[in-house]
């Protein structure tokens, strides 16, 4: 039995329906289920995405039985309309649009008025009494196929139409008369012979197979991997083909085309939000090359339409009980749906919308849960200009995608992502920006362009992205020749500073100044029925007490990541840090040659030998005071401080545990670089330079993120972990006795044996067992370890006889894993992930495959010994959705990340307990 490869909508009936996404993708699925609910759907076909995953498997070619069964269903097609394909006296013509299962807006192709010839033109012509309008959809039709099928540079007839509208003193396409626009259709297609070498094809059977090749290339193209690559869709999913009736919006003024959004994809708000134009086709009103009407005005133009439109769009989204993408066409008064299918929509927007919808009860509380993309929470905090402050506003435009954004100008995608690569902040400023703009659009801030309206392809994809991004700001004047813009008298040079508002729509002169944003009921809502399916706690790395109470503002149930030497860099502090280790410097070093006079005098026995070594002993006890005292003192000075700052954090986690880890950068990070800092810091020290710059040079290691660090420095530096954990204690102790509840967890680093960690637990312990015994109360704590080495995890066993907890570290564990610095990894990483070397970023999203394992082995390991193991992970990876969702799996108790991040942690979590990941990457 041939394999079925087509799927037939046409008479109210459809082989498909809403659910085959996977087969049918997004558009052909929608097309099926509108078709099935009587909507006015043109007919037509879709062929499958396994057709195009086989055409790709046998190198280029359909599959068996494929091209047969569209032909099939093409009679089918030709059967409903009446009409028939190639006809000159009723010709059907067909558009040819892609489909994937996920959404993405305009990086594939789409061919419309396909099956035109010189021959079926005069059949339109005459069926439509309408010349001009035939000679119009000939032209698009030349140019579109040219451009995406025959891969002809689209400029080239974007040149020869503005030449076109030059000779003819026409401002717009649509004041072309059909003269010009026959003329207009020769010189396209002498474009076609000349760059081709063939020319322009008239059969429209093999018009329509070219086509369908196109759309299916159109998978592994260039802007479709970036945009797989940036939303995380996978390579194997394939996209399907829709062949479809046209319908044309281009027939005069009782004709138009549209999209539009069942409620406000930038905010969220229930109301219909979208835009048309009267007398142009679908991508006219995608691509921004005109400015449209909102969809507000068809009610006046139109308004037998508009309450039909309006009908439609109420029960589609009452239907999928969800925010629906609407594609329309009005053909001399008829409306015609061509696409229903769930709307991309901001951070703001899907956490609005999704609350809004359970108090409407189309919705329960898990499906709106599961609805919000847990990476999108981000955009809730993207900055806002500050209301307080002057600005200079250069003009406004269409607010199409909510944030601020402040960088450079720049006019073409290259540039920006040249610019960005090289660390500078852009904003990508167009006159309208289409599929090809897709790298530079990701690398910009922002993005700006004087033309297009909130559907066209800048607002979708920016939208979908949480970029800030305005359109049509018609009063800016673009010259990309001297790589500038003009607008009310100011003119902007490619290099300014530039702020893009995309809340208000305001584009201003230079850096506005930004303030946090206000995260208002619906947030705190969605977060509530988060934590109310969440199982996996979730913490935030805070290193101050104002970290520690935005932590606790955004609702991190503790801290899992204190880091103490981030304290140590704070106003003059680092002086002391200095002084305390060029002090232990000297000092271990003199202690040590004491040791060896003493051991060397016990063993002397001549009088001579004994006078010289206890005069050599007298020297050392001489010379070790002042490397003593700068050593002691700057331990006992710092401990003072960080007793101050533990005492705050404790105070703003009161009844939450804190994690914090002891000491972990190798020394020589707090000491200066080089010999111009040293000289300062020698004349301040009232020491030698030539002296200090030795001290230096002492420490420096050849790979200092695998030396002497972390665990290593305490055991050789046993003072400096004994004055952490006192400062540590102490303050415990302070604040309890003020009614504040402390939970303080002691973490040892970079432990890669169990004796190193039992050392340094020993001295916690001791240290712990001191302060209560001098205070006279009773601390609660735990003592636990780091897991970010391999040989940690692989002995997690014997290690959890000595530790009460487990944090891994996944950043220093993906480092040692796959034996990549992460400070050195950008220059070839980027490299890595465009060749598919490496599908993400590890150092971005946990490797599950690799250093996953790691995480999984090390925690059942560690719970064999120690059953009741606390196991957390406190590197970069808790703050990232999918790196949730594996912790989740593997049973942590919970992760840590940044402040910021501490809510998509709590909603990634949600929706992992909830057994279902798909909202962490993208919408369908």
């Amino acid at each position: 039995m041939t394999h079925k490869y087509v799927y037939l909508f046409a008479n109210g009936e459809s082989d498909g329906n809403g659910a085959m996404k996977d087969l049918l993708g997004g558009k052909g699925a929608g097309l099926a289920e509108m078709t099935n609910a009587g909507l006015p759907v043109p007919p037509g076909l879709t062929i499958t995405t396994e057709a195009c995953n086989a055409y790709y498997a046998e190198g280029g070619k359909f599959p068996s039985g494929m091209w047969e069964q569209a032909l099939e269903a093409l009679g089918e097609v030709e059967r409903a309309t009446g009409k028939k394909f190639g006809d000159p006296e009723n010709p059907l013509l067909v558009s040819v649009r892609s489909g994937a299962k996920f959404s993405m807006p305009g990086m594939m192709d789409t061919v419309l008025n396909l099956g035109l010839n010189d021959h079926t033109l005069v059949g339109l012509a005459r069926l439509t009494q309408n010349s001009r309008f035939a000679f119009d959809a000939y032209r698009r039709f030349i140019q579109m196929f040219g451009k995406i099928v025959l891969g002809i540079d689209g400029e080239l007839f974007e040149h020869a139409l503005d030449e076109a509208k030059r000779k003819a003193g026409a401002k717009l396409d649509t004041d072309l008369a059909a003269r010009d626009l026959k003329r207009l259709c020769k010189d396209f297609k002498k474009i076609i012979k000349s760059r081709s070498g063939l020319p322009f094809p008239t059969d429209p059977h093999r018009q329509l197979q070219e086509a369908v090749k196109a759309v299916f290339r159109s998978w592994n193209g260039d802007r479709a991997q970036a945009y797989r690559r940036r939303e995380r869709i996978p390579d194997d999913l394939g996209t399907a083909v829709n062949i479809q009736t046209m319908v044309f919006g281009n027939m005069g003024n009782d004709s138009g085309t549209g999209v539009a959004f069942t409620r406000n994809p930038a905010t969220g708000e229930k109301k219909l939000f979208g835009d048309y134009l009267v007398n142009a086709q679908g991508e006219d009103v995608v691509a921004g090359i005109r400015t449209p009407k909102h969809i507000d005005e068809l009610k006046q133009d139109m308004p037998e339409i508009y309450n039909q439109f309006v009908e439609v769009a109420n029960r589609l989204e009452r239907h999928y009980k969800d925010m629906q993408d609407l594609e329309f066409t009005i053909e001399r008064g008829k409306l015609w749906m061509l696409q229903t299918r769930n709307g991309k929509r901001t951070g703001p927007a899907a956490v609005k919308i999704a609350v809004e919808m359970v108090g409407e009860g189309l919705i329960d509380e898990r499906t709106a849960v599961l609805r919000v993309p847990a990476g999108d929470i981000d955009q809730l905090l993207h900055k806002m200009i500050d209301p307080k402050a002057e600005v200079n506003v250069l003009t406004r435009g269409i607010n199409a995608s909510p944030g601020a954004a402040s960088g450079r100008v720049v006019f073409t995608p290259e540039e920006a992502e040249a610019w960005a690569a090289d660390g500078k902040p852009v904003i990508l400023v167009r006159r309208e920006t289409s599929p090809e703009d897709v790298r530079g659009m990701d690398a910009a801030q922002a993005i700006l362009t004087s033309t297009g309206g909130p559907t066209s392809h800048a607002a979708v994809v920016a939208r979908g992205w949480g970029k800030p991004c305005i359109v049509g700001a018609g009063e800016i004047a673009i010259n990309y020749g001297k790589n500038e813009f003009s607008v009310n008298g100011t003119r902007v040079r490619r290099g300014d500073w530039l702020t893009v508002d995309g809340t208000s729509g305001r584009v201003i002169e230079g850096v506005a100044p930004v303030i946090d944003p206000e995260l208002g009921d619906d947030f705190k809502t969605l977060m509530k029925w988060a934590d109310k399916f969440r199982t996996m706690r979730v913490r935030a790395n805070a290193d101050t007490p104002d970290d520690a109470r935005v932590a606790r503002e955004f609702g991190a149930e503790g801290i899992g990541l204190c880091r103490t030497e981030h304290m140590f860099f704070e106003g003059d502090r680092i002086d002391l840090v200095r002084e305390m280790i060029l002090g232990s410097l000297d000092y271990k070093k003199l202690e040590r040659e004491l040791a060896t006079l003493e051991s060397e005098l016990r063993r002397a026995t001549a009088p001579k030998k004994v006078e010289e070594l206890s005069r050599a002993r007298r020297t050392r006890k001489q010379e070790i005071e002042e490397p003593r005292r700068m050593y002691k003192g700057g331990l006992e000075r710092l401990l003072k401080l960080q007793r101050k700052d533990f005492e705050g954090i404790f105070r703003a986690m009161d009844g939450l545990p804190v994690t914090i880890r002891t000491l972990d950068p190798p020394l020589h990070e707090f000491l200066p670089h080089d010999e111009i800092e040293t000289r300062k810091l020698a004349r301040k020290f009232k020491v030698k330079p030539q002296h200090l710059w030795e001290r230096v040079q002492s420490l420096h290691e050849a790979n200092p993120m695998l030396g002497h660090r972390g665990c290593r420095l305490g055991i050789v530096f046993p003072e400096i972990t004994e004055m952490q954990a006192r400062a540590i204690f102490e303050a415990a102790a302070r604040v309890q006795k003020k009614g504040v509840k402390v939970l303080p967890e002691i973490m040892i680093p970079l432990v890669s044996d169990v004796n190193e960690l039992k050392l340094q637990a020993d001295i916690v312990r001791r240290v712990a067992q001191e302060v209560m015994d001098e205070t006279k109360q009773k601390i609660e704590y735990m003592v636990g370890t780091m897991i970010e080495l391999p040989r940690a995890a692989l002995t997690a066993d014997k290690i959890a006889q000595v530790a009460e907890f487990f944090s891994f570290g996944t950043n220093d564990l993906t480092q040692t894993t796959y034996g990549i610095s992460r400070d050195d990894s950008p220059k070839f990483l980027l490299n890595y992930i465009e060749n598919r070397v490496f599908t993400e970023d590890p150092f971005q999203v946990l490797d599950q495959e690799g250093v996953g394992q790691l995480v999984k082995m090390g925690t059942e390991r560690g719970r064999a010994t120690r059953p009741d193991l606390k196991v957390g992970i406190c590197g970069e990876h808790g703050g990232e959705p999918s790196s949730v969702g594996f912790c989740h799996r593997v049973g942590l108790s919970y992760v840590s990340c940044s402040p910021y991040r501490v809510a998509i942690a709590r909603l990634a979590a949600a929706q992992a307990a909830l057994g279902s990941e798909q909202s962490i990457s993208h919408t369908a």
